[in-house]
């Protein structure tokens, strides 16, 4: 089970990204990157094989760290690495005192701290890809599904003119096409080692050092970069900024999905379950609680992300302040955008679609929502202008007696001589019906899932 550090991790987290960034997580990884260190160290005969061994031994368990020791021991020191380094130490010591004396030979904290974080980073963004993954099959699903389920357009979120369902999460679909390639572009640009000794020189391993720290990156997997990056950090500023855009789609997703599952609304509901979207007091209450998730790590996530970029301006060759700034902050959010790609893929994949609210919300205002349809019709015929003054008075007469579109501006047309029998009864119905009247919407869906299923399978 993960490590909570608060009940609601569980509501804005992911449980695998969660145990990945829990105390006991982040020092696993302290402690991957310490004995892979010493194993290149060996490998290039820089300290013996026996004690690569016995600190590759010792570093096996986690539970040789004392965690609260750790926390306590880290305020006077200004970071873990120290205290931890002397806990390994000390354990190593124990089983080898000649391999004591190799712990964390010629590395700094930054090192094992920074290398540690690249560790968790890419184990968290395998999970948040197969998140995408799956929201984007779903997304997929809907837009094909529904490319030609008629529904309202809303800009201003007024009704504007009839669109589709399909080009609705098509748009959502083609958005988390986009961010799953800033995802994996960033999550590659930062899957680096971190090495480069106190001041960024190496100059602990002498000649040794380009060996030594080609043999630690092929130890953990990670690239070796043509340099040490101890105070250039716009490998994870990438990631934080791609994070925070992705973070930003799924919130558009759920403030969409939330407005269309409002009572007079009505086109689209979260999955039900026992114990999911009800009230403390109101029985009858289906609330959007997937939705709400994902809004609060939307609004939460953007701060950080700007913490991040403040971040990066750093003194000389290492920070002071700002490197430790993201040491919370990076995790909280990762954390937040896997919860919310966990919560939305959860209520797409559930999502009850009413396609026949949606058509009955489409004839709320008579037929008005097909003006543009009807002036364009006319406009072939008499000009654009002339067309806008005919419909907009037929409009004005559909409000006022209380008739649809269609029989208002049928009487318009046949007050006036000159504008009688332009549009027949034939003309006046198809002008009347939505579904003629939604564009490109079909081939825009289509077309976002042809797009997806390339990048999906590149």
């Amino acid at each position: 089970m993960p490590t909570l550090s608060r009940l609601t991790d569980p509501m804005f987290g992911s449980p695998a990204v969660l145990e990945i960034f829990s105390d006991t997580g982040t020092v696993r990884r302290m402690l991957d990157a310490e004995a892979a260190l010493a194993r290149a160290e060996a490998h290039c005969g820089v300290i013996p094989a026996q004690a690569a061994a016995v600190i590759t031994e010792i570093c096996a368990n986690a539970a040789v760290i004392d965690l609260g020791a750790l926390a306590q021991s880290a305020v006077a020191a200004g970071n873990l690495a120290i205290p931890f380094v002397r806990q390994l130490t000390a354990a190593v010591t124990q089983r080898d005192a000649e391999a004591g004396r190799y712990v964390h030979w010629g590395a700094t904290s930054q090192d094992i701290i920074d290398t540690a974080a690249v560790l968790q980073l890419a184990d968290a963004l395998r999970e948040i890809d197969a998140g995408l993954l799956r929201l984007g099959d779903g997304c997929a699903v809907l837009a094909a599904d529904h490319r030609a389920t008629p529904m309202v357009a809303r800009t201003w979120l007024q009704h504007a003119l009839p669109t589709t369902f399909g080009l609705k999460a098509a748009g959502w679909l083609d958005a988390l096409r986009r961010d799953l390639a800033r995802t994996r572009h960033a999550g590659a640009q930062a899957r680096v080692l971190q090495f480069g000794g106190a001041a960024g020189t190496l100059a602990s391993l002498g000649e040794q050092a380009p060996d030594v720290a080609a043999q630690f990156a092929r130890a953990l997997r990670l690239d070796l970069p043509a340099l040490p990056w101890h105070a250039h950090r716009d490998r994870l500023v990438e990631v934080a900024t791609a994070l925070g855009t992705l973070t930003g789609t799924l919130g558009k997703m759920a403030r969409d999905l939330s407005l269309m599952m409002q009572t007079e609304v009505a086109e689209v509901a979260e999955p039900s379950g026992p114990g999911r979207g009800g009230s403390s007091t109101m029985p009858h209450k289906r609330n959007p609680v997937g939705c709400a998730a994902v809004l609060t790590a939307a609004v939460r996530v953007p701060p950080l992300v700007a913490t991040m970029l403040a971040g990066m301006v750093q003194e000389h060759e290492r920070a002071l302040g700002g490197w430790q700034a993201e040491w919370d902050t990076l995790p909280q959010i990762v954390a937040l955008a896997a919860g919310a790609l966990r919560q939305m893929g959860d209520v797409v994949a559930g999502l009850q679609v009413d396609a026949a609210r949606m058509r009955a919300n489409l004839d709320l205002t008579h037929g008005l929502i097909l003006g543009e349809a009807a002036m364009l019709a006319l406009g072939g015929r008499i000009g654009r202008l002339d067309a806008h003054h005919v419909v907009e008075r037929a409009s004005r007469r559909a409000v006022s007696e209380g008739v649809t579109l269609r029989e208002a501006l049928a009487r318009t047309l046949a007050e006036n001589p000159a504008h009688a029998g332009l549009l027949d009864d034939a003309a006046l119905d198809r002008l009347s019906d939505p579904a003629r009247y939604a564009g490109q919407s079909a081939r825009f869906a289509d077309a976002a899932v042809v797009a997806w299923q390339a990048a999906r399978h590149p």
